[in-house]
């Protein structure tokens, strides 16, 4: 959950972040001390403002400030850092009329956050940034919700110029959900069936949306790579695998079949009744979510590689191919892969369509 801040300086302005926080309950209102009335749901400040919406503006995902919009931009300047970290900065006008997305609207979320609060104020939104005002595709915006990563955001400038300039732009796309854009394309914007058509000079730029490993360097130079989340990696081991074994394996894999480790969505396995150390050690290391699954439920799955040692061991004649294949409701990519001395790797790719 997104934590706001909202910093009112006058009677107006405290009325107005109560009404957001009526729709809000969770925003946390700044109000200089002298306006105390002895609410407790206010955080009544002493310092000056300038001190505080600097130390809000480390702190917090998004502020919402009541108060000048030159005074705002005084305040946060010092305090910038890059889009990517910089949280939402929303301005509102002493008398709601007017809710401005001031800092970080896109990747920070202020042009939504501008959208939601003037929605409850009755007041109108303004949003400034090329893509939405020309109705386009935000190029750092592009699978977000989806949880899809970026690999060389130092394209997202210029490739942004291209779009919202409509030079023609490429997109090509092999993994993934497909609904991440809602309206008809862009004029200048095609689908190309392989990516080397990225390289034609028709295209200025292209966006390239895919779990496999990309190498080209005119491809990489020319596009914006986004990874969605479609890979689902399952293992196969023994309680004394080590998270250095699971690793080396899984980096293995990835390397040899030309496959994005930013693309795991989660690790699958059997369930064992009890956590295992070196499953759990790479899963903290990564941040990838494991799912773990009954041996009756793996034994139901068909699977290219079952093995008779694995069904007298664990009960079923598959772990690694057949929690790969459940968790993903997809097609396998990468059979099973053994490593010395307990481990076992198959990858499978999420099929959208079956979620």
């Amino acid at each position: 959950m997104t934590k706001t801040a909202i910093v009112a300086i006058t009677k107006h302005g405290i009325e107005i972040a109560r009404r957001i926080k009526q729709k809000m309950p969770e925003v946390e209102i700044y109000v200089p001390a002298k306006h105390s009335d002895g609410v407790t749901d206010i955080n009544w400040f002493s310092e000056q403002s300038t001190q505080l919406v600097g130390s809000l503006f480390k702190t917090y995902d998004a502020l919402i400030c009541i108060f000048s919009l030159g005074a705002v931009i005084r305040m946060v300047a010092p305090h910038l850092v890059d889009k990517k970290s910089d949280p939402a900065v929303v301005v509102i006008d002493d008398r709601a009329n007017h809710v401005i997305s001031a800092l970080s609207g896109h990747l920070g979320g202020a042009n939504a956050l501008a959208r939601l609060v003037a929605s409850f104020l009755g007041a109108q939104p303004v949003i400034t940034t090329a893509a939405d005002v020309n109705e386009t595709i935000a190029v750092d915006l592009v699978g977000r919700e989806f949880g899809w990563t970026i690999e060389n955001f130092e394209n997202v400038t210029k490739t942004s110029a291209f779009m919202v300039n409509e030079e023609k732009i490429a997109i090509y796309q092999d993994a993934g959900e497909r609904n991440w854009w809602h309206a008809p394309l862009p004029k200048n914007v095609a689908v190309v069936g392989s990516i080397e058509e990225i390289k034609s000079p028709e295209f200025k730029a292209g966006l390239v949306i895919s779990d496999r490993a990309i190498s080209d360097p005119e491809i990489i130079s020319k596009s914006v790579i986004y990874r969605p989340k479609s890979l689902v990696v399952g293992i196969g081991l023994h309680w004394d695998t080590s998270k250095d074994v699971i690793e080396s394996g899984i980096m293995t894999v990835f390397k040899v079949k030309g496959l994005s480790f930013k693309s795991i969505r989660n690790i699958s396995s059997i369930n064992r009744g009890a956590k295992v150390k070196g499953l759990e050690e790479f899963s903290k290391q990564y941040g990838i979510p494991i799912e773990i699954y009954d041996k009756d439920k793996l034994a139901s799955v068909n699977v290219p590689n079952p093995s008779q040692t694995v069904q007298k061991f664990e009960g079923t004649p598959s772990v690694s191919e057949a929690s790969s294949l459940l968790s993903s409701k997809g097609e396998l990519v990468v059979p099973k892969q053994k490593f010395s001395p307990n481990l076992t790797v198959a990858v499978s790719r999420i099929n959208f369509n079956q979620i």
